[in-house]
């Protein structure tokens, strides 16, 4: 396929296609004159992939570069630098925050990098429930990991079911992304079903002005 075909099956614009292979982030195709070149479907997923991951997952361009060198060495390495160039840095662990961390880690029979950033991310997190005076949160976000779990288990089997690997990093991303925001959502539903029970007559009164 020509430029032109690209861009319209991969949605994008011809001059993001050829800014995305000036960054080398999408392989040159295969020439056949000075000023054209051929196109294919690995091109395509290619460029979905790249999609995902600087417009869904709000990589850099440097960091999407990271995302793809690491699917030459497989789903499982590929997976994870997704994982740490989305969280980014974070702050370094207390020893209770490391403490508390461990234990729900053990609690879970978890197999996970103590150093990912989305471990570092976890204890970073209790250390702030606790400094804004909020330590209760921890014994209850402990439910917060059977769910993690449940759902954890779910993404990597559909990941693994996904027919190339572009489409699996594609799908990590994109549902990580908006996997986090549709399970919040959902979450503050719930919470507004759980506050009328709790509430009813000031629910009621708050219905009536509406």
């Amino acid at each position: 396929m020509r430029m032109a075909e690209l861009s319209r099956e991969s949605g994008l614009s011809i001059a993001t296609i050829k800014f995305y292979l000036r960054e080398g982030l999408l392989p040159p195709g295969e020439r056949t004159s000075p000023n054209q070149a051929r196109y294919d479907q690995g091109h395509v997923r290619r460029l979905r992939l790249i999609r995902a991951l600087i417009e869904v997952g709000g990589l850099s361009v440097t960091s999407a570069h990271a995302v793809l060198a690491a699917m030459n060495e497989g789903p499982f390495a590929a997976l994870g630098t997704a994982q740490d160039v989305m969280i980014g840095p974070t702050e370094a662990a207390d020893e209770w925050s490391q403490e508390r961390y461990a234990e729900l880690v053990r609690s879970m029979g978890w197999h996970v990098h103590p150093d990912s950033a989305a471990a570092r991310q976890v204890r970073d997190l209790l250390a702030t429930a606790r400094d804004t005076g909020n330590v209760d949160l921890v014994a209850h976000w402990s439910a917060y990991a059977e769910h993690a779990d449940a759902l954890g288990r779910q993404d990597v089997d559909w990941m693994a079911d996904r027919p190339d690997l572009e489409a699996m990093i594609s799908g990590a991303v994109a549902g990580t992304v908006l996997g986090a925001a549709y399970f919040n959502a959902l979450r503050m539903l719930a919470h507004q079903h759980y506050s009328v029970q709790r509430w009813p007559e000031e629910a009621a009164q708050q219905a009536n002005r509406i």
